[in-house]
């Protein structure tokens, strides 16, 4: 005799259709969804262009409520059949799922605040799972294991670069003076991390002779100062790239990034076991 599978709740099936992607009913379920985030953000988007949204305002208006309504109705039938509900509240989607509506009802009592709706499009990151994209995201993790890796690094640097900043701008607080617009030395600070950046607002120019040449100077550090985090960045996801296919992880800590011949964690000291 065969046995009778006992029959799926509706609870189980649903979860598979929201939180899975397997069946060919998931998959148009997140499709259709992913239509609708673009689409109300597409509107937030077109409300914002002062010409369209005195034209079709209302219409504006009325589709944001109804994409408001059906995302609402999703975020709580996702409560519902989830097997884990508080954890999927405090998750990373779930997060963003309740931010993605309440905008809409803040504007109730805050006006213009709708327009945060654009947080929305946070929701698209669900389309590295419904397209299967995963297998691609190695090179974020190369890169996450970079920036880890130099942050400490990249401290110093910012540290240098503060150090510099709060100088160089104490100084044309001095040589400038108010009368140049160098009103306090806040806002030499502002003028120099403007002109080290190489973003040139205009702003606020020196004039005196002794300025000028400061902002020269500060202008060609500007150029060094900018290759030198992307020099150590590099440095590090070389170091990752290599180790990809053959690296010493740490079963302890996951540090991945160790000298060739290293036999024990630089961070926590477990031996370390040559991947292959």
């Amino acid at each position: 005799m065969k046995e009778n599978k006992p029959k799926q709740g509706w609870r189980e099936r649903w979860y598979h259709i929201i939180f899975e992607s397997h069946s060919p009913v998931a998959k148009n379920f997140d499709i259709v969804l992913l239509v609708l985030i673009i689409l109300s953000v597409l509107v937030v988007m077109l409300d914002s262009v002062k010409d369209i949204s005195e034209f079709m305002g209302n219409w504006f208006l009325y589709l944001e409520w109804i994409f408001t309504i059906i995302f609402t109705i999703e975020y709580i039938v996702r409560i519902i059949v989830s097997r884990k509900r508080v954890k999927y509240i405090r998750s990373f989607y779930g997060i963003i799922d309740l931010l993605s509506i309440l905008p809409t009802y803040l504007s109730l009592v805050l006006a213009g605040s709708h327009f945060l709706i654009i947080i929305r499009i946070l929701r698209m990151l669900r389309v590295f799972r419904i397209l299967k994209l995963s297998r691609y995201l190695k090179a974020s993790e190369v890169l996450a294991v970079s920036l880890k890796q130099s942050k400490y690094k990249i401290i110093v640097f910012l540290e240098v670069v503060l150090a510099t900043v709060v100088i160089m701008g104490s100084l044309m607080y001095l040589i400038e003076g108010p009368a140049h617009g160098f009103t306090s030395i806040p806002r030499g600070i502002y003028w120099a991390i403007v002109t080290l950046t190489t973003v040139g607002f205009g702003d606020i120019t020196p004039d005196t002779i002794l300025g000028q040449f400061v902002a020269s100077i500060i202008m060609i550090m500007g150029y060094s100062i900018i290759a030198v985090p992307t020099g150590i960045i590099s440095a590090e996801m070389m170091k990752a790239s290599n180790l990809s296919s053959g690296d010493q992880k740490c079963d302890e800590c996951q540090t991945v990034i160790h000298d060739d011949d290293a036999a024990y964690c630089k961070h926590c000291g477990k031996k370390l076991c040559k991947n292959t």
